[in-house]
C-alpha cells in the first residue's frame, strides 16, 4: 500500500468517526436544573401521543434484548434497575461489561437506553417469604410511579460500548467498531438493535457490509437515527441509509418534521418526537434533550413491543407493520421528510397488517449484490504500520460481503467476448470479399442512385 493510499485511509476513517459522534453532540443536549425523578413522568408527552400507553394493553415488550450500540450504559441508574442484562465493549478501550459510560458524550448511551427501556423508579420492599405470591412491587414487570419509563419497560438492554468521536486509546476506528458492535449483538440475543449514531455521509465503509448482511439473516429488527440539521445532516447519513435499516426522523412539539433536530432522505421510514425529550443521565440524574437520537429509541421500544407479541414474526414483518401503520403526514405517500408516516404504536401492535414477502426499506443482500460486484477484483488495503488495526474478534459471517463469481462464470464471460471478437472479424472479412468482387464485375451489382445502397442479383440477373 503506498503511503498516499494509507493516509487517504487515515482520513476517510477520521472523517466517519468525528461525524458519527456528531449526531450525539448535535442532539440537542439541554441538561436539566436539578430535576428530580416526580418531574419528569408526567413530560414523557409522547408516550401518549404516539399511541404507547395503549400498546401496552398488548404488550410491553417482555422477553426481547435490545441492544444499545452508544457510548456505554449506566446500568445502575435507578430507572434502569433489572433492565441491562449484557454488555461488551467494542472499543477495546477497557470497559467493564460495557456499561461504564465512554466517548465525547458520555451520558448518551444512558439517555437512550431509560426512553427505550426506563421502569422508574422502583419501590423498595421486603424480600416475599418463599411461596408467597409476589406483589407488583417485587414483580420483573413492575414499573415505579416516578423517573422515566421506557416504550419496552420490561424489554431487556445489552449494552453495546464504542469510543467514536475523539482518538479512541485503543486504536480501533469506526471501520472496526461499529461491524463489531453489530455481530457481537446480534450474536447474543439481540431481537432490536438501536443506533443513534450517525454521519454527515451517505456511504459506509465496506467493513460494515457483512455485519449488517449478518443481522439480516439472522432476522434482526436494526434501528437508526435519521441525523440532526443542526448537526450538519441536511440528508440522512449511514447507518441509516443502508437498506433495510428502519431509519427515524424527528418531529416538533406540534408533531410537524423538526427543523433542527432532524434530515431528510429517501431512506427515512417514519417519523417519531424528537424534541424536549426526557431522559436520565448516569448517576441518577436527568436531562431534557432533542433529536432524532431521542426518537430512534422510542421505534426500537416499538419494536420491542411488536417482536414480544409475535415473537415468531420476522423481522421484515416488524419492519412493515410499524411503517404500514403510520400515520400519513407531509405529501401523500412516502416522502423524504417522514418517511411512511409518523408513528403510531398502538395501531403497529393492534391494527390488521397484511404480510409482506419484501423488508418495504430494502435488503442489503441485493444491494450488496448489485453495488459491491464492480469492486471483486480490488483488494483491501493493509493497515499502516502506524494505525492500528482491530483483532478479529467474533468468527466470519456466514455469507461474505461479496461473493467473487465462479471460474465457470468467468470462463463463460470470457468464451463469449472471444466469440464476438471472431465473429465480428469474419464479418468484417465477408463484406470486404463481396465488395472486391462487385467492383470487377458490373454484372453483380449496381449502384442505386436514390439511395446509395448496393443492390445484389440473384441468380437469374435479377434485382431484388
Amino acid at each position: 500500500m503506498t503511503r498516499a493510499t494509507a493516509r487517504f485511509r487515515r482520513t476517510a476513517s477520521s472523517l466517519l468517526a468525528i461525524t458519527l459522534a456528531g449526531v450525539s453532540l448535535a442532539s440537542g443536549l439541554v441538561l436539566a436544573p436539578a430535576a428530580q425523578a416526580d418531574d419528569v413522568r408526567d413530560k414523557q408527552y409522547w408516550l401518549d401521543e404516539s399511541g404507547i400507553t395503549k400498546a401496552w394493553d398488548v404488550s410491553k415488550g417482555a422477553g426481547v434484548k435490545v441492544a444499545v450500540i452508544d457510548s456505554g450504559v449506566d446500568a445502575g441508574h435507578p430507572d434502569l434497575k433489572g433492565a441491562v442484562t449484557g454488555g461488551y465493549d467494542a472499543s477495546g478501550a477497557g470497559t467493564a461489561n460495557g456499561q461504564k459510560t465512554l466517548g465525547v458524550k458520555p451520558e448518551h448511551g444512558t439517555l437512550v437506553a431509560t426512553m427505550l427501556a426506563g421502569r422508574g423508579h422502583q419501590t423498595l420492599t421486603p424480600t416475599p417469604t418463599p411461596g408467597a405470591t409476589p406483589s407488583p412491587a417485587t414483580s420483573p414487570s413492575a414499573v415505579g410511579p416516578d423517573g422515566i419509563v421506557g416504550v419496552a419497560p420490561e424489554a431487556e438492554i445489552l449494552s453495546v460500548s464504542t469510543w467514536l468521536g475523539s482518538a479512541n486509546p485503543a486504536g480501533k476506528s469506526d471501520q472496526d467498531q461499529i461491524p463489531e458492535a453489530v455481530r457481537w449483538a446480534v450474536d447474543n440475543g439481540a431481537g432490536v438493535i438501536n443506533i443513534s449514531l450517525g454521519s454527515t455521509t451517505p456511504q459506509w465503509p465496506q467493513s460494515w457490509d457483512a455485519a449488517f448482511l449478518y443481522a439480516e439473516q439472522k432476522d434482526v429488527v436494526i434501528v437508526a437515527a435519521a441525523g440532526n440539521r443542526v448537526g450538519g445532516n441536511l440528508q440522512v447519513g449511514a447507518p441509516a441509509t443502508i437498506p433495510g435499516v428502519l431509519t427515524v426522523a424527528g418531529l416538533d412539539r406540534k408533531g410537524v418534521a423538526s427543523v433542527d433536530s432532524s434530515s431528510q432522505g429517501i431512506s427515512i421510514g417514519v417519523a417519531a418526537p424528537a424534541e424536549n425529550l426526557q431522559g436520565g443521565l448516569p448517576g441518577g440524574g436527568y436531562a431534557e434533550w432533542a433529536g432524532t437520537s431521542g426518537a430512534a429509541p422510542i421505534v426500537a421500544g416499538v419494536a420491542a413491543l411488536v417482536r414480544s407479541k409475535w415473537p415468531a414474526m420476522s423481522a421484515k414483518q416488524v419492519i412493515n407493520r410499524i411503517v404500514s401503520t403510520a400515520r400519513d403526514a407531509g405529501p401523500a405517500g412516502k416522502d423524504p421528510l417522514y418517511g411512511y408516516g409518523v408513528l403510531n404504536a398502538e395501531g403497529a401492535l393492534k391494527d390488521s397488517v397484511p404480510e409482506t414477502a419484501v423488508n418495504p426499506l430494502g435488503s442489503i443482500a441485493d444491494w450488496i449484490r448489485v453495488h459491491r460486484r464492480g469492486n471483486l477484483a480490488t483488494p483491501a488495503p493493509l493497515p499502516s504500520a502506524d494505525v492500528a488495526s482491530a483483532v478479529p474478534t467474533l468468527p466470519d459471517p456466514t455469507v461474505p460481503a461479496v461473493v467473487p463469481p465462479s471460474q465457470r462464470d468467468s470462463a463463460i464471460s470470457a468464451a463469449v467476448v472471444i466469440g464476438s471478437a471472431l465473429l465480428f472479424v469474419v464479418i468484417i472479412a465477408v463484406a470486404a470479399f463481396q465488395l472486391r468482387r462487385a467492383a470487377k464485375d458490373p454484372r453483380l451489382a449496381r449502384d442505386d442512385p436514390d439511395t446509395g445502397a448496393l443492390d445484389t442479383a440473384d441468380s437469374q440477373g435479377q434485382h431484388s
